[in-house]
C-alpha cells in the first residue's frame, strides 16, 4: 500500500501595504518589447508586472541627464506566485506567458493577459531548488528548467507535463551536477554548474554532444550566438570565457571583473555587444564589435550597486539591475562608441584627473559623464578611468598607440608593463553614479522570534523595525520602531510553557504559519487567561486547543457553506412515503403547514432538516457550558414521544439555566393509534428507536459537563454491540483513533432478505475519498442508512461544528491567504495543490472538498481531533520541613504524575483532600468563613524555593523553574489562613477519587 502523503495548511499574515513592489530582493527580470512591460520576479515569491513609457527614456544620456524627474513606470499588476524565492523568470508564448522558477521546487506558468491572471499555473516540479530557466526562442512550445538536484527538465508549454528528463550527474558522471546556469539555442542545450564545466546536451535524445573545459569555479551564466557557434560563460572564478563550439575550445578569457561574475545580458545576434553584473554590484558592458580581436574591444564601468547583481537587463537607453535590495535600479546606457579620453602621462596628472573626478561627481549631476582629464569637460568622450582592462594581455584603449612601440627591446617592453601596473593601479569610477529611477519596494520581514505562549511572535523587517504579531487574530498588535530584536524580546515574553502546534517562517517576507495533523492540535490554552468576550460562560479551568481555533475560524465560510449544502441534501434525498391504506379517509390533509421559529436559533428536533449550525461569526452563544454541549449533540432518531433540546438563552424560555436535557415519555399505544400523523405500528420499547448515551469528549483532561442521554435498559444493553443482536462485540475504553464530539452505536439489525443483502454490498463498494470529500461521503451514508431503516423519517442533520464555547469567535482580515500543500515524495518537498483567501473559501467548496485533507474535514464538520495520548509530567510532593503530614503512600512512595497543563492548585486540592478532614457546619467551634477557602487560599507550593503561582501548570514549572532532568520535586506548606484538622482515615478518598476530581495519579 503507497505511503499517505502529508498535507499541511498555511496561512500567511496580510501586511498593511500598497500593491506593488517586492518585499525581499529580486533575482529575476524580463522585458516584453511588444507592450513594453517589465516583469520582475522577487524572493518575496512574487511576480510582478511594470508599465514603462519608453518614450519619457528616448533621450540623450549625456545632454539631457539631468533634466528627467518625472516617473516612467507604473506598476500594472502582480501575482503570488511562490512560497519561496523566485529564482529566475523568462517569456514564453510570444510574451503572451512567463514562466517562473522558485526554491519551492515548482515551475510556474503565468498568463498575465488572460482570464485568470490571479493564479500562477504548476506545469512542472523538480526535488530541490530550481535555478534556471531557457528557451531556445519565445515561440517554443516547451522550457528548460535546471535546479540542484542535479537534473534538466523539459516541460511542454500546453500542458502536457515532463518531455525529457536530463541527469547531470549520471550523463557526465560527476559529484557536482548541479545545474546554476542554463542557455538554449535550436535543439541544443547548454548547462553550467559547480563542476566548473560546461556541457551541451541535444534536446531531441537528451545526449550530451561535448564539454567545455576551462573554469576554476561555479558556473553563473551561459549565453549562446543566434548561429550556435559562440558561446559565453561567466563564472564565480572572475572570468568570462568566449568558446568556440566548432572547435570544442576557449578562444578568449575576459578579465574586467576583480569579483565573481553572476550574471550577463546580450541583444546582440553574435555577442558583441553584451553587459555583465558581478558579486561586487559592478555592471560593465563590453563592446567588440569593431575590433579585429577581443583584447582591441572596450568594457566599460556603467554603473556600481551596492549589493551583487542578481540580473542586468538592458532596455532602450537604459539599464536594469536586480539585486538583493527590493528596489529595481534603471541606470542611463553608455554609448560604448564614443571616443576615450587619453589617460594622463604622469601618476601626478592621472591623481589630479581621479581627484577632479571625484569631486565632480555629486548627486545632481551624477548621472552625467566627468569631465576629461584636462578639465575642459567634453562630455563626448568616455572618462579614461571608467574604462576596463577587457583581459589580462589587452592595454588601457586610450594607450593602445602608445603600447604598440616599433620595436621590442627589454626597456619598451619594460615601459608596456609599467604602462599596464599603472592602469592596474588607478581607481575605476563608474560612468553613472545614481540610478536614473527606481522602483521603490516595501519592507519585508527577515527575522522573527516565537514567544512562550506560543500565540505572539516578534519580527524584524528589511527597515529594522520590531513588531509584535498575533498569531490567532492575524493581526498587528505593537510596533517598538527600530530596536534591537533581542531587546524587546524580555519585554514581553511571558513564564509559561506551551506546545508547538505551529511552524512559522519569513523566507518570503510575510508571516507564514503552518500547521500539520501530526502536532497542530498539540496545544491547550486555559481559557480564563484569553482575551475573550464577557458573555462566554466557560467552565473552570477550560482549556481551549489552539490549532482547532484556528482552523475553524479560518474556515468559517466554508463550513457554512458546507452547511446549506448539507440541508439541500437531506431535503433532496427525503420522500415523504404516502401513507397506509389503513389512514386514507376522507378529510386527510394533503400537506402540512410547519409553523417558522420565532428565534434566530435553530433548534435540532427529531424531524428536523436543518443542519445545527455554530454560532462563529455571531454573537449568539449558549448561556452555560453544559446548554452549549447539549446544544452541539446531533439529533436522535425521532422517537414516538417528543424529544427536546434545553433552550438556549435566545430562545427565552422559563426555563432555568441550570436545566438538564428531559426526555419525554412515550404516550400509551392507544393514543398513538388514535393520532392522524402516527406511525400505525407503535414503537414498543424506547430502547430500540435511540442510540446509545452519547457525550461530548472534551480537550484532553478537562472536566466532561452535561451530556444528553437516553436511558436503555440493562437487558438490551448486553444484547447489543457494534453491529447489533447478530453480531455482538465488545470494545476496549478507546474507541478509535478520534476524539469525537460522539460515538454512535448502530440499533440492533434484523435478517435481511437477499435483497437487502444485494444493497448492503453494493454500499460496501462505494469507495471513500481520501480528503475533505470523503468525510461528506461518511455522512451522506449515514443518511442513507437511516432511510434505510427508517424511511418515513428525515435524517437528522450529520454536520456537528464546534461551538463558540468551544472556539470562540475570532475575525481574521478578510485577505489572510490560505495554502494548502501536500508533501510529493518525488519532488522532495511540498508542491502547493490550493491557494486562496478566507473570505472566499465559501464559494471555493467544490476545489477544497477534492483538495483539503479528510483530518481538516472531520474538524470542521464532525468536530474531530486525531487522538493523542496526553503529555505527562512526573513530580514528588513533600511536607515543607515536616510541618504537615506526609502524602506519601504506605510504602513511602510520594511520585505522582499527571497532564502537564495541569494546574498548581489542582495539585494543592489534591493534597488537601489526603491531609485534611472535610469541612463539618456542625462541629463545635467550626468556622464558617475558614472552611469556605479554597485550597489554594491556604496551601501553598514550592519548587526550587520559588513559591509557585496557583495558576502555573507543570509544564511551566518543569520548564522555567525546575529546569533540570527527573522529577520535579514540590514543597507544601499552610499559610496559617486556616487551621488544619487531620482526617479520620476513613475520611480520605481512594486514589481513583483524588484521580477523578484533581487530575493528579500515583
Amino acid at each position: 500500500m503507497a505511503k499517505k502523503k502529508r498535507q499541511r495548511i498555511s496561512y500567511v499574515l496580510p501586511l498593511a501595504s500598497t500593491p506593488g513592489g517586492h518585499r525581499l530582493g529580486v533575482n529575476g527580470l524580463a522585458f516584453d518589447e511588444e507592450r513594453n512591460i517589465l516583469y520582475t520576479g522577487g524572493r518575496d515569491g512574487v511576480v510582478c508586472a511594470w508599465d514603462l513609457d519608453l518614450r519619457a527614456q528616448k533621450r540623450n544620456p549625456y545632454t539631457d541627464a539631468t533634466k528627467e524627474k518625472k516617473s516612467t513606470v507604473t506598476f500594472r499588476k502582480q501575482v503570488q506566485a511562490h512560497t519561496h524565492w523566485v529564482n529566475d523568470i523568462i517569456l514564453v508564448k510570444n510574451n503572451l506567458g512567463l514562466v517562473s522558477a522558485s526554491s519551492d521546487v515548482t515551475v510556474k506558468l503565468w498568463r498575465p493577459h488572460g482570464h485568470e491572471t490571479a493564479q500562477a499555473y504548476t506545469i512542472g516540479s523538480h526535488s530541490d531548488y530550481i535555478k534556471c530557466l531557457a528557451v531556445p526562442d519565445r515561440s517554443s512550445d516547451w522550457v528548460a528548467s535546471g535546479g540542484l538536484d542535479h537534473k534538466i527538465c523539459l516541460w511542454d508549454l500546453s500542458g502536457a507535463g515532463k518531455t525529457l528528463e536530463i541527469n547531470v550527474s549520471k550523463a557526465g558522471d560527476v559529484v557536482k551536477g548541479s545545474v546554476y546556469a542554463l542557455r538554449a539555442r535550436g535543439s541544443m542545450l547548454a548547462s553550467g554548474g559547480p563542476e566548473s564545466v560546461v556541457r551541451l546536451w541535444d534536446v531531441n535524445s537528451g545526449k550530451g554532444i561535448t564539454k567545455l573545459v576551462g573554469h576554476t569555479d561555479n558556473v553563473r551564466d551561459i549565453l549562446i550566438s543566434d548561429d550556435g557557434d559562440t558561446l559565453l560563460t561567466a563564472s564565480s572564478d572572475q572570468t568570462i570565457k568566449v568558446w568556440s563550439i566548432a572547435a570544442g575550445r576557449c578562444i578568449h578569457t575576459l578579465t574586467m571583473h576583480n569579483d565573481s561574475v553572476w550574471c550577463m545580458y546580450s541583444n546582440d545576434p553574435n555577442l558583441a555587444v553584451f553587459y555583465s553584473g558581478d558579486k561586487s554590484g559592478l555592471v560593465a558592458k563590453t563592446d567588440t564589435r569593431h575590433a579585429m580581436e577581443i583584447d582591441d574591444g572596450v568594457s566599460v564601468a556603467v554603473c556600481q550597486e551596492h549589493d551583487g547583481i542578481s540580473r542586468v537587463l538592458p532596455v532602450g537607453n537604459s539599464v536594469w539591475t536586480a539585486t538583493s535590495s527590493s528596489s529595481v535600479n534603471r541606470w542611463l546606457d553608455v554609448d560604448t562608441e564614443l571616443d576615450i579620453e587619453t589617460p594622463p602621462t604622469s601618476p601626478r596628472q592621472e591623481r589630479r584627473a581621479s581627484l577632479e573626478t571625484r569631486n565632480h561627481l555629486s548627486p545632481d549631476s551624477s548621472a552625467t559623464p566627468p569631465p576629461t582629464s584636462n578639465g575642459e569637460g567634453d562630455k563626448n568622450k568616455i572618462p579614461h578611468n571608467a574604462v576596463l582592462r577587457i583581459s589580462n594581455t589587452a592595454l588601457h584603449p586610450g594607450r593602445k598607440n602608445l603600447g604598440r612601440l616599433p620595436n621590442t627591446s627589454a626597456t619598451n617592453v619594460r615601459k608596456a608593463s609599467e604602462a599596464m601596473i599603472t592602469d592596474d593601479l588607478s581607481l575605476v569610477v563608474p560612468i553613472r553614479g545614481q540610478p536614473a529611477e527606481t522602483i521603490e519596494g516595501q519592507n519585508g520581514l527577515i527575522k522573527h522570534v516565537m514567544l512562550n505562549d506560543k500565540k505572539r511572535i516578534l519580527t524584524l523587517d528589511t527597515a529594522g523595525e520590531v513588531v509584535l504579531w498575533d498569531l490567532l487574530k492575524c493581526v498587528q498588535i505593537k510596533s517598538f520602531g527600530r530596536r534591537h530584536l533581542d531587546e524587546v524580546v524580555p519585554e514581553v515574553n511571558t513564564t509559561e510553557s506551551v506546545a508547538n502546534w505551529c511552524a512559522v517562517d519569513t523566507k518570503t517576507g510575510k508571516i507564514t504559519v503552518m500547521l500539520e495533523e501530526n502536532y497542530c492540535f498539540d496545544a491547550e490554552v486555559y481559557a480564563d487567561e484569553l482575551d475573550l468576550p464577557n458573555d462566554l460562560a466557560f467552565r473552570e479551568d477550560q482549556r481551549i486547543n489552539l490549532g482547532k481555533w484556528v482552523l475553524r475560524n479560518l474556515f468559517s465560510k466554508l463550513v457554512d457553506e458546507e452547511i446549506a449544502r448539507d440541508e439541500a441534501h437531506r431535503r433532496t434525498i427525503y420522500i415523504q412515503p404516502p401513507p397506509s391504506s389503513g389512514l386514507n379517509r376522507p378529510g386527510a390533509p394533503t400537506s402540512i403547514m410547519l409553523p417558522e421559529s420565532v428565534t434566530s436559533t435553530p433548534v435540532v428536533s427529531p424531524g428536523s432538516l436543518t443542519t445545527p449550525r455554530a454560532f462563529n461569526g455571531h454573537p449568539h452563544v449558549p448561556a452555560t457550558p453544559s446548554l452549549a454541549i447539549g446544544a452541539a449533540t446531533p439529533g436522535f432518531a425521532p422517537l414516538s414521544g417528543t424529544l427536546t433540546l434545553p433552550p438556549t438563552a435566545e430562545e427565552n424560555t422559563a426555563q432555568s439555566n441550570g436545566a438538564v436535557p428531559s426526555v419525554q415519555p412515550t404516550p400509551p399505544a392507544t393514543e398513538t393509534l388514535n393520532d392522524y400523523f402516527s406511525s400505525p405500528t407503535p414503537i414498543q420499547n424506547l430502547s430500540e428507536a435511540s442510540s446509545e448515551s452519547t457525550k461530548i469528549p472534551l480537550t484532553p483532561g478537562a472536566v466532561e459537563g452535561t451530556a444528553l442521554s437516553i436511558p436503555t435498559s440493562p437487558t438490551e444493553e448486553k444484547k447489543k454491540g457494534l453491529f447489533g443482536k447478530k453480531f455482538p462485540m465488545t470494545f476496549p475504553k478507546k474507541l478509535s483513533t478520534r476524539t469525537s464530539t460522539e460515538v454512535k452505536a448502530p440499533v440492533a439489525t434484523e435478517e435481511k432478505s437477499d435483497t437487502a443483502s444485494f444493497k448492503s454490498s453494493e454500499k460496501e463498494e462505494k469507495v471513500i475519498e481520501d480528503n475533505f470529500f470523503g468525510v461528506i461521503q461518511k455522512i451522506r451514508q449515514e443518511y442513507e442508512d437511516h432511510l434505510d431503516s427508517k424511511p418515513d423519517q428525515p435524517p437528522p442533520p450529520g454536520i456537528t461544528p464546534s461551538l463558540p464555547i468551544e472556539t470562540p469567535v475570532l475575525t481574521p482580515p478578510p485577505h489572510t491567504a490560505i495554502i494548502i500543500q501536500e508533501d510529493n515524495p518525488e519532488s522532495g518537498g511540498l508542491a502547493d495543490q490550493y491557494r486562496g483567501e478566507i473570505g472566499d473559501l465559501g464559494s471555493e467548496a467544490d476545489t477544497l472538498e477534492k483538495i483539503a485533507p479528510m483530518w481538516l474535514g472531520e474538524m470542521l464538520l464532525k468536530n474531530q481531533i486525531p487522538y493523542k495520548d496526553s503529555v505527562k509530567v512526573s513530580f514528588v510532593l513533600h511536607p515543607y520541613e515536616n510541618l504537615l503530614p506526609s502524602i506519601a503512600s504506605p510504602d513511602g512512595n510520594a511520585r505522582l504524575n499527571a497532564n502537564r497543563m495541569l494546574r498548581a492548585k489542582k495539585i494543592m486540592a489534591y493534597i488537601a483532600e489526603r491531609i485534611e478532614a472535610p469541612p463539618d457546619p456542625d462541629r463545635p467551634g467550626a468556622d464558617p468563613e475558614s472552611d469556605a477557602l479554597k485550597p489554594e487560599e491556604y496551601l501553598e507550593l514550592y519548587c526550587q524555593g520559588q513559591l509557585v503561582d496557583p495558576n502555573t501548570t507543570l509544564a511551566t514549572l518543569r520548564v522555567h523553574v525546575w529546569r533540570t532532568g527527573g522529577d520535579v520535586v514540590l514543597y507544601y506548606r499552610t499559610n496559617g489562613r486556616k487551621e488544619l484538622r487531620l482526617p479520620h482515615p476513613s475520611d480520605v478518598p481512594t486514589t481513583e477519587e483524588s484521580e477523578e476530581h484533581t487530575g493528579v495519579v500515583r
